[in-house]
């Protein structure tokens, strides 16, 4: 026969029924808690430690070449905008300069002789009218004494079967309309080289006038050529002098003193420390709800957790990480696996807070995006 169980079995039991209710009842209120917890607040935040920081670096490099003659920072110094980092040898700049100043000099005087050739061709045109007017009038007088001579001669010869006129003033009458037709042949040769000699004339104007036309000495197209060309020694002079165009911090010097540098060259870049943003590379599954101008809260491994940032989402990038490799993966390829891509987000840091606490270049950085409101 089954024992009755005694009253201290039935008050065991009954206490650890009443634990197993509180351990459930704990379980089920942490599980709400947590459910709660995560539908009220940690379901609006997205976090990762793939960020960094980044900054728009300034490179610095030559415009003109030529030999360095000093250079003035080194890596880790901190420069203002307009620093000067290097200097160019700007003898061979200057020489230019001169050359350049003495071309527009010249070209400007040029011009000058251009107008007052001007001036002397249209009065050689006035004179080469006035030799053709006096030539026609030459040639006029010249034609009348010919038609005096040859009617003189016709008489003459209607006159000699008769006996009225001698041999000897018949011969004269030749001689007279002779001269006569040989001072015409040569009026009439000055009129034509008189015409050619106007012609002349004309078009040397014509052409000296297309030199200076629709224009002044200052706006001539020889002169804004030559000046041109001194207002770019100037500014090839100017770049011999390598300013810093930004507030940074030096770093990645590759210039020396006296090493022959050419346009283009790489020399140093500038890091503009107090601009500094972070690239937050969150996964693609992370990025359904984020916006721009959502607050984003950020601590770095150089401070620790207790020195926190605060930005906001500036933008994406528009493409994820390995859709700009250098060599991307080949999907299309039958030995295909799915990877779940991270997006490059940029955040904007506060500036108060860099400056209190200053970051650098390429620093780890953990990144929280509050997705449910947007700071303007």
């Amino acid at each position: 026969m089954t024992q009755p169980h005694s009253a201290a079995d039935i008050a065991l039991k009954q206490r650890r029924n009443q634990r197993l209710l509180a351990l459930g009842g704990g379980i089920l209120l942490l599980a709400a808690a947590s459910g709660a917890y995560w539908f009220l607040h940690a379901s609006h935040f997205v976090s990762t430690d793939n960020a960094y920081t980044a900054a728009e670096v300034a490179q610095i490099t030559p415009a003109v070449g030529g030999t360095v003659a000093e250079v003035m920072v080194s890596d880790t110094h901190t420069v203002r905008q307009g620093d000067v980092l290097v200097r160019i040898d700007p003898v061979d700049a200057r020489l230019a300069l001169a050359q350049a100043t003495a071309e527009l000099d010249r070209a400007t005087r040029r011009v000058k002789a251009y107008m007052a050739t001007d001036a002397n061709l249209g009065a050689q045109v006035q004179a080469r009218e006035a030799d053709g007017a006096r030539a026609a009038a030459q040639l006029d007088a010249i034609q009348a004494d010919f038609e005096r001579a040859r009617v003189d001669l016709q008489r003459r010869e209607a006159l000699v079967a008769s006996g009225s006129v001698s041999g000897d003033e018949l011969t004269r009458a030749k001689n007279a309309f002779d001269a006569s037709a040989a001072q015409l042949a040569a009026a009439r040769a000055a009129m034509t080289q008189t015409a050619a000699n106007l012609r002349s004339a004309v078009a040397a104007k014509a052409a000296n006038a297309t030199l200076i036309s629709d224009a002044t000495v200052e706006s001539n197209p020889e002169v804004a050529a030559a000046r041109a060309r001194l207002d770019q020694a100037r500014v090839d002079l100017d770049r011999t002098v390598l300013r810093a165009p930004v507030d940074g911090v030096v770093a990645r010097r590759q210039v020396q003193l006296g090493q022959r540098v050419q346009p283009g060259m790489p020399l140093m870049v500038v890091v503009p420390v107090a601009e500094l943003y972070v690239d937050a590379n969150f996964k693609e599954v992370q990025l359904e709800k984020v916006r721009v101008g959502q607050p984003v809260a950020l601590h770095s491994d150089l401070y620790g957790k207790g020195v926190v940032y605060h930005g906001i989402v500036e933008g994406f990038s528009g493409g994820s990480g390995a859709a700009f490799a250098a060599i991307p993966a080949q999907n299309a390829t039958g030995n295909w696996i799915k990877v779940v891509q991270r997006l490059p987000v940029r955040v904007k840091l506060d500036a108060a807070e860099l400056k209190t606490n200053p970051l650098k270049l390429g620093l780890s950085m953990h990144a929280e995006i509050d997705t449910r409101g947007v700071r303007h």
